[in-house]
């Protein structure tokens, strides 16, 4: 049987949720000690393994406890919820972004962001957002999630039932999508930034180890160091750490690189969720399990705010996805000042944070009413 939910997947969630957004703005400082500088994945790969840990913990208790049908219902349900927030995000986003264009000189806006299109087939993009196919920067991880999401029913009994066999039957997809050309339509004859076709495979791999986490297992009386696998994953994270690191000066980067292991290693795809990117991430998970096992360390008062802020994924990520483009306006408008940048990336994550306390104190105001109804 399933149990409830795990802190830890809560903070990690809110910490991803940070890292975006600092990423989603341009130069700023504090995008520089993201996960996607040292390493080759970055806090798009924690968002859709958390996503599939949380889905599968939260739809397997209740395919367990009510039945397939019920289980259905609320996926789908939560799905469309998930939808509806889409085309209302991005109504948003246009015009924040459209106001942003106007106080802008130096830059266009739109054009970065990817609303062109808009611009220019205005008709044409309305249907195109409501097939999904038109996603400007800063919005696709969220369709990604309702297309995962959507699709979970098709695999939910197996995974519990033969959790390896579907892990098996989802890295043959990702194998075979980047050679076969699977992966949905984009405006333009585009395709999706983030293949569903390849990032399916961490989605299920997350739904995998909320499972495995349920198992009982004997503890592991060997010390860290003495561990196979955690010695090879964490040299893995290292070298890729230190590979990514050395991106920031070419010339010693071509300089101990050989190119024999360059023409393998690169391009690294994030629309196919390439190998390397695939294997950095489940190496630093690895790793970050191993060094955390307990949930001691997230009862801290700012464990405990970023916790709130995963709890909460869905809104906090909305309101990070319409901060982003405020705080580059106003970056842009002071000259890009050092000092203006560390203060909107500051104040853009505090207002995240106050987001998800204000979430939690309603659901706890809200609480007593329903006992009092029901």
């Amino acid at each position: 049987m399933l149990n409830g939910r795990d802190p830890r997947i809560d903070f990690f969630r809110g910490l991803a949720l940070i890292f975006i957004f600092w990423d989603h703005v341009p130069h700023n400082p504090l995008g520089q000690i993201t996960l996607r500088n040292f390493g080759f994945s970055d806090a798009a790969e924690v968002f859709v393994f958390l996503a599939g840990y949380a889905a599968v913990l939260a739809y397997g208790k209740i395919l367990q406890r009510d039945g397939y049908l019920i289980a259905c219902v609320k996926i789908w349900r939560r799905t469309w919820v998930l939808y509806v927030v889409h085309i209302f995000l991005l109504a948003m986003l246009m015009g924040i972004v459209f106001f942003a264009n106007n106080h802008v000189e130096t830059r266009d806006l739109v054009e970065e962001m990817g609303l062109t299109h808009f611009v220019t087939h205005p008709q044409q993009a309305l249907v195109d957002e409501l097939l999904l196919r038109f996603k400007p920067n800063l919005m696709d991880p969220l369709p990604l999630y309702i297309v995962l999401l959507g699709c979970l029913p098709l695999v939910l009994p197996l995974l519990l039932r033969k959790t390896w066999a579907v892990v098996a039957a989802s890295l043959t997809v990702y194998l075979l999508a980047p050679h076969l050309g699977w992966n949905l339509a984009a405006i333009a004859d585009g395709v999706w930034y983030f293949n569903p076709v390849t990032w399916q495979l961490l989605f299920v791999l997350g739904g995998a180890a909320a499972i495995h986490a349920q198992q009982p297992r004997p503890a592991e009386t060997r010390g860290l160091l003495r561990q196979p696998l955690f010695v090879a994953a964490a040299a893995y994270a290292l070298v890729a750490g230190v590979l990514t690191i050395s991106w920031r000066w070419p010339e010693i980067h071509d300089a101990v690189m050989p190119s024999v292991l360059s023409d393998l290693l690169y391009p690294i795809s994030k629309t196919d969720l390439s190998p390397v990117r695939l294997l950095h991430f489940l190496a630093l998970a690895y790793v970050t399990a191993k060094l955390l096992p307990g949930r001691g360390w997230t009862q801290n008062w700012l464990a405990q705010q970023t916790c709130r802020m995963g709890r909460y994924s869905l809104e906090v990520f909305c309101l990070g996805v319409l901060l982003a483009p405020l705080a580059d306006m106003i970056n842009a408008i002071t000259g890009d000042a050092f000092a203006m940048q560390i203060f909107t990336a500051l104040v853009g994550a505090g207002l995240m944070a106050l987001l998800g306390a204000w979430l939690d104190l309603n659901k706890r105001l809200t609480q007593p009413a329903r006992v009092a109804t029901a």
